[in-house]
């Protein structure tokens, strides 16, 4: 069909892109858009998600962007779902997610504007989020719709990658078209990586080839898969030990190299840090108690930073972390730069195989002595009830090893990362954000998965759930697979352990800090939340040897019956 309405354009652009989802939460500033997405367009790229509350629908469109590298479509209602949705878009900007977040507003043309404009609308809808996003606009005609959307699209999808929101008045939504508008050649508009300097990636290469422990620290690379498999080769050539800071999978913890959780940094001459936001924090300690900065990298350690340094800063939030001095800065991207740092190293690198050999294999020792100390510690208090997180991690681990399985977030102070096996770049998104993230990135990892075969497993914190429970109805309304392992600690415990620190600096009784920080006196019934949503779910479980069967079971429900599925297990608080 040829498009009649503004509405219809706008669906075409989004089919051009060739966007396959479209989470929302119903508002009358996209009426247009809503009944054209579905008659126009067959409900097909894109496909709507309906959500409860847009905080989800952005968490959606996150953890889409996280597991495709690709945009997702977030639809917003007006002022008020702007503002609702803000957390979402926050917590995206932070994590570097390319969404495109689209907004509706009432008439701007003052004899046209309905009464609820008035309060709903804005003299300019992106000043909400124009802090957060890296490009917002709100096109005054129709034919300027789309070029709007393919600069969205592209600075979403340009590094570093991040939000953007395009608004959409409702009238140009709903005008008829007098002539055919052309849609943009995406081909020519795509975006390109940043190489980095070729003399100081050279440079680069020389310093960590004359280095006698250098190590690599990495946070943000492995967003895209090709760079997982460099940074391997990367380390492997150097002999040089890797330490993973989570924020995506950059590096397999079953390596000889990876020294995660290590002292290795203590050791190092030279430190090549990866897509690092936070240099700093990454090279000292900050003593909660005393606030005391302890460095934990030798003085005379040189430091090269590959990365986007300060592109992208904040004007408004500190997300920039202190400032670290480095001894060389590249500015670039690591999907570019990797491949050309190790074409120099081979020149560099002749001469000095034995003395790799032996620093790999020290590191192997180290790693075996590592992965075993951890076995070991995990099981102190093997049968408690409440159980452990570590025995929790171990129980989820032992059902779900021989599937193909995505963790899609992980709040198990690290426990996973110890006693699971990480080999592929899509086996973890990355570490749980703020409070209210969790279930909704969730659902977008498993919406990108579903109709795999992937078991897409969320380790799901109670706090966090009871924020958005009716996350819980998407993933049943919408089918979307997934396997959440409740973490219940019945409690706020990140906050309640500083009330606990802060009560024993003053000499304030511990039993009180409880108070305004349990999720108790009633705890919330998790399986019976998630039932009345018609998910399979079980629970609340204390004992551990419980855990396993109770999985299984899950699990057989997500695979024959399509259901989403919870197992509500109770751990101790850390």
């Amino acid at each position: 069909m040829k498009p009649q309405f503004g509405s219809d354009l706008i669906v075409d652009i989004f089919k051009h892109y060739e966007i396959e989802y479209a989470a929302l939460n119903p508002g009358s500033t996209f009426r247009a858009l809503h009944d054209s997405m579905v008659n126009y367009g067959g409900n097909r790229l894109p496909e709507m998600i309906t959500c409860s509350h847009e905080e989800i629908a952005v968490g959606i469109a996150h953890g889409y962007a996280k597991a495709t590298g690709k945009p997702m479509l977030a639809i917003v209602h007006n002022v008020v779902g702007l503002l609702h949705a803000t957390f979402g878009i926050y917590y995206a900007y932070l994590d570097r997610a390319p969404i495109v977040v689209i907004g509706g507003c009432g008439a701007m043309s003052i004899p046209q504007r309905r009464s609820i404009d008035w309060v709903h609308n804005a003299t300019l809808q992106g000043n909400a989020v124009r802090d957060y996003v890296k490009w917002d606009d709100q096109p005054f005609s129709i034919d300027s719709i789309p070029e709007s959307f393919a600069r969205a699209y592209r600075v979403a999808a340009t590094e570093p990658q991040g939000p953007v929101y395009v608004c959409f008045e409702m009238t140009l939504q709903e005008t008829e078209l007098q002539s055919e508008i052309r849609l943009p050649n995406k081909e020519r508009l795509q975006a390109s990586p940043l190489q980095g300097d070729l003399p100081s990636i050279r440079r680069a290469a020389e310093m960590l080839a004359r280095a006698e422990n250098p190590v690599i620290v990495t946070d943000y690379l492995g967003r895209n898969p090709s760079s997982f498999h460099k940074l391997v080769a990367l380390a492997e050539s150097l002999g040089a030990a890797v330490v993973d800071l989570n924020s995506r999978l950059n590096f397999p913890n079953t390596h000889p190299l990876c020294l995660t959780g290590s002292d290795i940094l203590r050791k190092a001459d030279v430190i090549l840090t990866l897509d690092v936001r936070d240099l700093y924090n990454t090279f000292f300690d900050i003593d909660r108690e005393s606030g005391a900065h302890i460095p934990v990298i030798s003085p005379k350690a040189r430091i090269i930073d590959i990365g986007f340094g300060d592109l992208g800063i904040s004007k408004w939030s500190h997300d920039y972390e202190r400032l670290q001095e480095v001894d060389l800065p590249i500015l670039g991207d690591t999907r570019a730069v990797l491949p050309l740092l190790l074409d120099d190293l081979r020149e560099f690198l002749k001469g000095r195989e034995s003395l790799i050999r032996d620093r790999s294999e020290r590191h192997r020792t180290t790693h075996n002595e590592l992965r075993a100390g951890w076995v070991e510690v995990a099981r102190k208090d093997w049968d408690a009830k409440p159980m452990t997180t570590a025995r929790l991690a171990h129980e989820i681990w032992q059902v779900i090893k021989n599937e193909d399985w995505v963790l899609s977030a992980n709040t198990l102070n690290s426990w996973a990362r110890r006693l699971w096996s990480f080999t592929r770049p899509e086996q973890h998104c990355g570490e749980s954000l703020g409070t209210g993230t969790d279930l909704g990135i969730s659902l977008g990892v498993a919406l990108a998965h579903r109709g795999s075969a992937k078991l897409v497993v969320d380790i799901q914190p109670d706090g966090d759930l009871m924020f958005d429970p009716g996350g819980l109805w998407t993933a049943a309304h919408d089918h979307i697979p997934l396997l959440v392992v409740m973490y219940n600690n019945r409690g706020y415990y990140n906050d309640w352990a500083h009330q606990i620190r802060l009560a024993k600096q003053r000499g304030n009784p511990v039993e009180r800090t409880a108070i305004g920080m349990e999720i108790d006196h009633p705890p919330p019934n998790f399986a019976k939340l998630a039932q009345s949503f018609d998910w399979y779910a079980e629970g609340p479980i204390e004992d551990p040897s419980a855990v396993g069967p109770a999985l299984k079971r899950a699990i057989r429900a997500i695979r024959e019956q399509g259901k989403p599925a919870l197992i509500d297990t109770v751990t101790q608080f850390r």
